[in-house]
């Protein structure tokens, strides 16, 4: 077995890479990580799938034969409902799927949202008109909803714990290759002139769907799923095999086993009730409620649904008008939105998210300012330098956007929730998003037809609020493992038995191999008590 890297302290992180353990340092050369990485990244096909259909009606408005195709003579408010669908189909999905993924399993959970997925993109490739396209969009909604519920938390929980936190924050980035994607076949389909330049975009849709099947093969259920439905051998099995090459005496996975079982089973005693009511229950949950909720209307009200919905538009209102221009342009800002989430999710663990949330809405509100007057710029004098120059504020938008609304949308509601309230509190801030989506996305087109440059002033004073919002109640998490987050919110009282007394093991061993030895003693010694 090898060691990890010395620590300072009892942190959970700290701990975790004191303890020796039975896996390479290089996750791709040992057979248990390799299996388990490769199908936590497919298991992300999630995110891309979401991120799929986000930017696909970017790309579909501006094929002329979609218009004549799929939105004929329809309304302003109409397409207004066809481009916001998703997410109402999504908003009566959000509930069931928590449940069915806290009852049938994660995995489960995530297979039922695939299948939906995959049926309903192959029938809306075969449909025209918009009532048909509608349908099919709200079908769509459900599937999502059945994947963006389980597949975090499943990615999250079944992480080598020493990853824990990068496999966390990268999840949502897959998002915008998902968008790269759908900006690439809808560019293609320009060249096409048949009903099939938007109907071959339309069909990728299942490509990520499939890849998620892989994925499914691949990972295990959630350990903590299954220590919470009283399979703890199974679950320890698990996280051996997959966190320790199967070696069930690895001190790594005996501390990891003892925390999660004692975590899982303190929130079991203090349910009284359904498992809603704790959210009321003390102030630690009703800060998580509060921060999921924040999360939810912050990813969508920040300025981005604007710009990720209705592209097309805003680059005609400042003199960009060849369909060619704006998929190119499209296809730009999300491989810029891929590259800076992506960078974001490192950043996060290595900086904190906290610095990560204020710096992103600072930046945003920034951009947006210079953004807004470059439009009034344009509107009001045709200066057509000015029209460029809010193509470049829009990819410093996003940039910002990018490093931490993006990586921390899923990571930080996920980390915070304890078990018992995870995919609860997800469905918290995921029926936020498509409720927000939902008004932003039906609201958008109106308020632009309206109002134009001047609706951006409504963002703008949404991001003076969320700046303010996250720097009185969102606190830092960085260093911590997914039990050990309870003691942020709810004090030293929520601090395990295993991390208390692995952590006086640490503080009391000397530096090198013996604080190894050492704590390693104490926690298999520990183990085998509580076994």
């Amino acid at each position: 077995m090898v060691a990890g890297p010395a620590a300072n302290s009892g942190g959970g992180d700290e701990i975790y890479k004191s303890l020796p353990n039975n896996c390479r340092r290089q996750w791709f050369r040992d057979p248990g990580l390799r299996r388990l990485n490769i199908g936590i990244f497919l298991t992300f096909a999630s995110a891309t799938a979401n991120g799929f259909d986000a930017s696909l009606m970017n790309g579909l408005l501006a094929i002329p034969q979609f218009t004549t195709d799929v939105v004929q003579d329809s309304s302003t408010n109409v397409l207004g409902l066809m481009i916001a669908a998703i997410s109402l189909g999504g908003l009566a999905a959000l509930v069931p799927a928590g449940y069915v993924s806290d009852t049938l399993g994660r995995k489960i959970c995530l297979a039922i949202g695939t299948a939906i997925m995959i049926i309903a993109s192959i029938t809306q490739a075969l449909t025209t008109g918009p009532w048909a396209f509608l349908a099919t969009k709200l079908i769509l909604g459900v599937g999502i909803a059945f994947i963006l519920i389980p597949a975090p938390a499943l990615t999250t929980e079944t992480a080598h714990p020493r990853s824990r936190g990068a496999v966390t924050a990268c999840f949502q980035t897959a998002f915008y290759w998902g968008a790269i994607v759908s900006a690439a076949a809808t560019l293609g389909g320009l060249y096409i002139s048949s009903s099939w330049s938007w109907r071959m975009p339309i069909m990728l849709q299942i490509f990520f769907p499939g890849l998620q099947i892989i994925g499914l093969i691949l990972i295990p259920e959630s350990p903590r799923f299954l220590v919470a439905k009283g399979k703890k051998e199974q679950a320890f099995k698990i996280l051996s095999k997959f966190h320790a090459n199967g070696d069930d005496s690895d001190a790594l996975v005996a501390y990891e086993f003892d925390e999660i079982c004692e975590a899982i089973q303190r929130e079991q005693d203090a349910t009284t009730g359904s498992s809603w009511k704790m959210f009321f229950a003390t102030p630690g949950n009703r800060h998580r409620l509060l921060i999921c909720f924040l999360v939810g209307i912050m990813i969508q009200w920040a300025g981005n649904g604007i710009v990720s919905y209705y592209l097309a538009p805003i680059l005609k209102s400042v003199g960009i008008t060849d369909p060619s221009q704006q998929a190119l342009i499209n296809l730009g800002l999300q491989i810029w939105n891929a590259i800076m989430a992506l960078g974001g999710a490192m950043a996060a663990e290595r900086f904190g998210r906290r610095p990560l949330w204020l710096i992103s809405a600072i930046g945003m509100l920034f951009a947006f300012s210079i953004l807004t007057a470059l439009s009034a710029v344009y509107a009001e004098k045709g200066d057509q330098a000015a029209g460029k120059a809010v193509i470049a504020m829009l990819f410093i938008f996003f940039g910002f956007y990018d490093i931490a609304f993006t990586p921390l949308s899923f990571a930080y509601p996920v980390e915070i929730l304890p078990y018992k309230l995870r995919t609860r509190g997800l469905s918290v801030t995921l029926t936020t998003v498509f409720g927000a989506g939902f008004f932003n996305q039906y609201v958008n087109p109106i308020a632009l037809e309206k109002l134009a440059w001047k609706f951006y002033f409504v963002y703008i004073g949404c991001l003076v609020v969320f700046i303010v919002l996250i720097y009185l109640l969102f606190p830092e998490t960085k260093g911590r493992s997914l039990e050990e987050i309870a003691e942020v919110f709810d004090g030293p009282v929520a601090e395990t038995e295993a991390h208390r007394s692995a952590s006086v093991a640490l503080s009391i061993a000397t530096e090198g191999d013996l604080k190894g030895r050492v704590l390693e003693e104490k926690v298999v010694a520990a183990h085998h008590e509580e076994v």
